[in-house]
């Protein structure tokens, strides 16, 4: 099933009894954020607000909150039809007539793959000046900086250059002709919002070759559509593969596009299209704002977009989403897209069989890979091409193994690693390096560093699962996570910034090859996801890994087991995400005013699904 646009994904959901309508008067700062939060943390309905204060629009929340919708949203036929074309490209050289013959049921699907072109569509029903404060833009999170656009589909196009390349270097033309991407907007009035340009992404790479030239930056942003949109806006593809057609191949159709209205085409689907420009070399501070690593992210400098236009469905619905602790709507969005590129990872990195990259950390904190060994240290190349491959560049800590093993299944993972892993050769740091922006565990923002930890080949120890040992001096307690990994609670980074050190050469640990040094041991170990998120979000491995010991064999550092993470919270990082005390009374008071004629389940939002 494929979804022209956003409506008919909703008329859908409204069948199958999977979205409530709210009626009552609802405040789009802080309040919609935290009804939201609470249906998702426990599994709800999508919400449609039809009474938000001060917006004439209704605004539509948790589309695609549970893996049943998403999978709903998005539908089998792209899987099956990535992974036909991955057989055919394996298969299919040299072609021959049979085998062309034998793959003209893709030669038909791909027919419908493209634009539309069209001289009209329900977006452009009204064209008025930019009037950014009538929509019901959310406010998350208390310390958040103002409203932010959440859904905000950007689309941009390398800018034109006299004389071919007029001062750009041939290679700034990798990042494509046109670029659809996802970058959070906060509002700052009627006509200008900001342009959160992340490190890595397409539509960064078009504003500084348009700054570099000295010109503005058309831009055009879409809310709403087809929710194929979405799903291609925030996929990694390389960087010459347009986003559109890839929303057009998981659509089933070609997208309808408005010619001659504006500098861009418009997506006539859309409820909404934001057009305007962002100026070249004019910045203005951007956030806090609670971000999906489930912590603030913090004030800095960003490009504006100056809205000079806003075109409109006449009965336009606005998409917003919530971000924080997993599991968000984000995380279910991207587990579905990690499952539909899956097939093409051996097809883009030959020697890569499996690759997964664990929500619960945000993507960037934490992947996994399953690697060909074919020859000696084969896995540490292809460890390499990993991390050199568009956005899985920023990748900060990657597992590595040559066997078999079910990644989505990280307890199983960690412990098929620690089994086989000789720490003195098989991990590596690498310093001086891009971070996540989003990620602040670094020195600096875009800074810090990378860690690879191998386990290869046959298991070279049996794991201990039981820990009976004297708890050394600032312990008070010790749980274990898995075979072969113990997480331990200890002083507070402020109390004791080295403990991490200490804690890896007392005989106590000797037995165990990973320990996590935690600020709560009982969280972190009482599931699965509370150990991924408070571990991976929160060390840094140029500066969080310790070892019992450490000597430079040919200029690498060999470390000697156990090894162990600081996992603790320090005085450098933004604060953890909760609701401010006011909205969640609020939420709860007036919560059967919200769900009149439904049993609506509440949430802890708190704890959301980490435990």
């Amino acid at each position: 099933m494929s979804f022209p646009d956003l409506r008919a994904f909703i008329d859908q959901l409204r069948r199958d009894g999977d979205i409530v309508t709210v009626d009552a008067r609802v405040d789009s700062k802080l309040e919609v954020a935290e009804i939201h939060r609470r249906v998702i943390a426990a599994g709800g309905p999508a919400l449609l607000f039809t009474n938000v204060g001060g917006s004439p629009f209704r605004l539509v929340t948790n589309l695609f909150g549970t893996a049943k919708r998403a999978e709903l949203a998005f539908g089998e036929r792209p899987l099956r039809l990535i992974k036909r074309l991955v057989h055919l490209a394996e298969t299919i050289l040299p072609p021959t007539p049979s085998a062309l013959w034998g793959a003209r049921d893709v030669g038909l699907e791909l027919l419908k793959v493209g634009m539309k072109r069209v001289t009209d569509g329900p977006v452009v029903e009204r064209m008025v000046p930019a009037s950014l404060d009538q929509l019901p833009a959310i406010t998350s999170w208390s310390e958040d900086g103002g409203p932010f656009i959440t859904l905000p589909l950007v689309y941009t196009q390398h800018p034109p250059s006299p004389g071919g390349f007029g001062g750009a270097s041939p290679a700034s033309h990798r990042s494509g002709g046109s670029n659809l991407g996802m970058y959070r907007m906060q509002i700052y009035d009627r006509q200008s919002t900001g342009m959160h340009w992340q490190i890595g992404k397409g539509g960064g790479f078009h504003y500084a070759v348009a700054e570099s030239l000295g010109q503005s930056l058309p831009v055009t942003v879409f809310l709403g559509g087809p929710p194929a949109l979405i799903l291609s806006a925030i996929a990694p593809l390389p960087e010459n593969v347009p986003e559109l057609m890839l929303a057009s191949l998981i659509a089933g159709q070609r997208l309808p596009q408005v010619h001659g209205r504006t500098t861009h085409p418009l997506i006539g689907s859309a409820e909404f299209a934001l057009i305007g420009e962002v100026p070249a070399r004019l910045r203005r501070p951007e956030g806090p704002f609670g971000d999906h690593y489930g912590y603030y992210s913090l004030q800095h400098d960003y490009p504006v977009f100056q809205v000079k236009q806003m075109a409109h469905r006449a009965d336009a619905i606005y998409p917003a989403t919530v971000v924080g602790k997993p599991r968000q709507e984000d995380f279910f969005i991207g587990d579905l897209l990690q499952e539909l590129l899956s097939p093409l990872f051996p097809l883009v990195m030959p020697a890569v069989e499996q690759l997964w990259s664990y929500g619960e950390t945000g993507y960037h904190s934490l992947s996994a890979a399953v690697v060909k060994q074919r020859y000696k240290r084969e896995a540490i190349a292809s460890a390499f091409r990993i991390l050199g491959e568009g956005q899985l560049s920023l990748t900060k800590f990657l597992l590595v193994t040559d066997r078999h093993v079910e990644l989505k299944n990280f307890r199983a993972t960690l412990e098929h690693v620690l089994a086989r892993t000789n720490p003195e050769t098989d991990l590596y740091v690498f310093s001086n390096l891009s971070m996540d922006t989003l990620d602040y565990t670094g020195p600096t923002v875009n800074e810090g560093s990378k860690g690879v930890w191998l386990g290869l080949g046959d298991p070279v120890r049996e794991l201990p699962r039981q820990f009976s040992r004297t708890l050394p001096s600032g312990v008070t307690r010790a749980d274990v996570f898995c075979g072969g990994c113990l997480v331990v609670s200890g002083p507070a980074y402020t109390d004791e910034s080295q403990a991490a050190s200490r804690l890896a050469r007392d005989p106590a640990f000797a037995s165990w090859p990973l320990v996590v040094l935690s600020d709560d041991a009982g969280r972190a170990t009482r599931s699965e996801m509370n150990f991924l998120w408070t571990t991976f979000t929160r060390f840094e491995p140029g500066a969080d890994i310790a070892s019992a010991g450490q000597r430079i064999v040919r200029n690498h550092i060999a470390h000697q087991g156990p090894i162990v993470i600081d996992a603790r919270m320090k005085p450098t990082y933004p604060k953890e995400l909760f609701c401010d005390e006011a909205t969640a009374n609020l939420v709860s008071r007036r919560w059967r005013e919200y769900f009149p004629s439904r049993e609506i389940e509440m949430g802890d939002s708190a704890r959301g699904h980490l435990d």
